[in-house]
C-alpha cells in the first residue's frame, strides 16, 4: 500500500531535519508518496501569506502530514502557522511523548511520559485586545462597569477560553491513549485555586470524564506543584493532560527531563486528520549548516507509522534510532556528553539510522 503524506519541510533547520526523516522513513520500506507544500517564511516571499491555501487543502486530501518546524516571529509580524493550521484543522489534540533513550545525555533515566496538551483555546485562542485600540478601552470600560476588576489602560489583553466541550473532549482522548497503550494513569493539570471559572471549569470537566475510565488511575495537580514534582520525581506519571499553556509549558519541562528538544517527537491530531512535528523550533541561525539534531523529527514520524497502522516499520526505525543514539558515535553535538569534536551532522545521522535499518 501507498501512503500520500503532505511534506511540509518549514523553514530555519526544517528542511534539513525534514529532509533525514524523509529518507529514513523511506529505508523503512514503507511506500510513501510525498506532496510536498511550502509555509513560513518562504510562502510568505512568494505568496503573500505564511499559510497558502494549498497547504491546508493537501492536508484535508492526504488526512497526514509531516512537519518541520517553522519560524513564528517574536512580538510582530505574521501569527504562528502552527496555531493556524491546529484551528484551520481542529487538530485538538497536540500528543508529545517524552521517553529517555540510552546515550543521550540526561539527569534521568528511564523516563516514559505523554504530555496531552488541548490545542486550540485558553490562552492561545489568539483573543486578544492591543494595547491603546478602542476596543481594548471597551472591554476595560466593561470589566469596570461589571465591578470585575480594575484593568490598567495602557493594557493590552489576551482572553482565556476554556469550554465544557473542548475540556472533556481533551481529557477523553487522554484516557483512550491511555487505555489503548496500557497506561496506568491520567493525571489533569490546572490552576482552579485561582481561576474557578476557566481552569475550574477543566478540573470538573476532567473529574466527570474520570468517572468513566475506572480501570486507569486519575488524579490532578496544580500547575506550579506539577513542575517542581515533575523535577523531582518524573517517574510517578504516565499520561499527563492540561489546557493549551500549561500542557506547552510541561511539554519542553518534560522533553528537559530526557535530554532535551532534540529528542522530543510531536504530533498534532483531530479526528480525521494528523500533522506530525518535532517540539523544537527552526533555530535559524543554524540553518543550512548541515548541524542539527534531526532525532525528534524523525521519531516524529515513527509516530507517523505507527498512525497509519505500519506498526512493525515503526518499531524498526525507533530501535534503529535509538541503536544510533546508544552507541553515541554518529549523534550531532548535543548528544555528546563530552568533547563535541567528533559529533556529525544531520545528514549523517541519517545515513547512521539508515545502516541500521538495513542491517536489521
Amino acid at each position: 500500500m501507498t501512503y500520500n503524506v503532505t511534506l511540509i519541510p518549514g523553514d530555519g533547520v526544517g528542511p534539513e531535519v525534514t529532509e533525514a526523516a524523509r529518507r529514513v522513513l523511506e529505508a523503512t520500506g514503507v511506500k510513501l508518496n510525498w506532496d510536498i507544500v511550502e509555509v513560513g517564511t518562504s510562502a510568505m516571499q512568494k505568496y503573500g501569506t505564511p499559510l497558502p491555501a494549498p497547504v491546508v487543502e493537501s492536508i484535508k486530501k492526504n488526512k497526514v502530514a509531516l512537519k518541520g518546524p517553522v519560524t513564528t516571529p517574536v512580538g510582530s509580524g505574521f501569527r504562528s502557522v502552527n496555531v493556524a493550521l491546529r484551528k484551520e484543522l481542529e487538530l485538538y489534540v497536540c500528543l508529545r511523548p517524552c521517553k529517555t533513550y540510552s546515550g543521550v545525555p540526561s539527569r534521568y533515566q528511564n523516563v516514559d511520559l505523554i504530555v496531552v496538551r488541548e490545542n486550540l483555546e485558553d490562552l492561545y485562542a489568539g483573543v486578544e485586545f492591543e494595547r491603546g485600540t478602542l476596543e481594548a478601552a471597551g472591554l476595560i470600560k466593561y470589566v469596570a462597569e461589571a465591578k470585575r476588576g480594575v484593568i490598567r489602560p495602557d493594557s493590552g489583553i489576551s482572553i482565556k477560553p476554556i469550554s465544557e466541550f473542548r475540556s472533556k473532549r481533551i481529557v477523553k482522548f487522554a484516557f483512550e491513549y491511555a487505555r489503548t497503550y496500557g497506561r496506568r494513569k491520567v493525571t489533569a493539570v490546572h490552576k482552579a485555586n485561582i481561576m474557578k471559572f476557566s481552569d475550574g471549569l477543566f478540573l470538573t470537566c476532567a473529574r466527570e470524564v474520570a468517572r468513566e475510565y475506572s480501570d486507569i488511575e486519575f488524579e490532578d495537580r496544580i500547575v506550579d506543584n506539577m513542575t517542581m514534582q515533575l523535577v523531582q520525581k518524573p517517574h510517578q506519571f504516565d499520561v499527563i493532560v492540561a489546557p493549551n499553556l500549561y500542557g506547552d509549558i510541561l511539554s519542553d519541562l518534560c522533553a528537559g527531563l530526557i535530554g532535551g528538544l532534540g529528542v522530543a517527537p510531536g504530533a498534532n491530531l483531530s479526528d480525521e486528520m494528523a500533522v506530525f512535528e518535532p517540539t523544537h523550533g527552526s533555530a535559524p541561525k543554524y540553518a543550512g549548516m548541515n548541524k542539527v539534531n534531526p532525532m525528534a523529527m524523525m521519531l516524529s514520524g515513527v509516530l507517523m507509522l505507527r498512525h497509519l497502522g505500519e506498526k512493525d516499520s515503526a518499531n524498526r526505525l525507533e530501535r534503529a534510532i535509538a541503536s544510533v543514539v546508544a552507541e553515541g558515535k554518529n549523534v550531532t553535538y548535543d548528544l555528546r556528553s563530552g568533547s563535541t569534536d567528533k559529533a556529525v551532522g544531520t545528514s549523517q545521522v541519517a545515513d547512521a539510522v539508515i545502516r541500521r535499518l538495513e542491517r536489521a
